[in-house]
């Protein structure tokens, strides 16, 4: 009976270790396809949707301050799966389909977006105001000033805190399996609804997307390095 025991634990070792090498190319075709994708066209198109609230947020006028300000509020104060639902199955119930990997891009893009302005808005904040009057001193007009004076400025300030949203980002793009997008952990709970192998499937795409996000750290570590240098001159 010990034997057959121990011989029922290598087996199954030896078992579990090759679904776990079968399994992880289709993961890493996921993470490829879909999910590095997603998370570049989204953040892409959220740092945008960013800068433009941002503008509008630091805006003396109420009719661009009042609708960047509900926006972030809304986005901010409601979970990310909820909104990813609202804008694939919600959208779709009032006749608006909208394809799994679309919705993700822009359910991911407005969550960036909030929160990514919010993050620009405060580098912005941050330059001196002597650095306005300056460009103002030099005939420089707002957008002048703002687009050569200020935002290469506060770029240096925002791209740790962004490098961080990036990065979260990542692992937000998981949610993505829940409305069918074929991606990194959509992958292993395919696999795993096929051999039962839950805790192996699962353990082995956290693996994954650790690796990704160490080496992501890497890069941001090695840009917040340069970045410091550049500012030390």
């Amino acid at each position: 009976m010990f034997l057959n025991n121990i011989v029922f634990a290598i087996t199954a070792n030896m078992e579990g270790w090759e679904l776990f090498q079968n399994s992880l190319l289709p993961m890493i075709q996921g993470a490829i396809k879909y999910t590095i994708p997603l998370t570049l066209v989204s953040f892409t198109v959220g740092i945008c949707l960013a800068l433009l609230t941002a503008i509008m947020r630091l805006s003396k006028s109420k009719i661009l301050t009042a609708p960047a300000r509900v926006y972030v509020s809304a986005i901010r104060g409601t979970p990310l799966l909820v909104q990813l639902f609202i804008v694939f199955f919600g959208l779709g119930s009032i006749g608006l389909t909208i394809d799994p990997f679309p919705s993700a891009v822009i359910a991911f893009s407005l969550n960036v977006g909030a929160y990514g302005s919010e993050i620009i808005r405060a580098s912005i904040s941050s330059i001196p105001k002597g650095q306005w009057e300056a460009a103002q001193t030099i005939g420089m007009n707002y957008g002048q000033a703002l687009r050569r004076i200020i935002l290469p400025q506060a770029a240096r300030v925002s791209i740790p805190p962004l490098s961080n949203t990036f990065i979260s980002l990542v692992k937000d793009t998981s949610l993505a399996s829940l409305i069918l997008v074929a991606e990194l952990f959509r992958k292993a709970q395919e696999i795993a609804a096929r051999t039962y192998e839950f805790m192996l499937l699962y353990v082995e795409a956290a693996i994954l997307y650790w690796i990704v996000c160490f080496a992501l750290s890497i890069v941001q570590d090695q840009i917040e390095n340069r970045l410091d240098r550049y500012v030390a001159r």
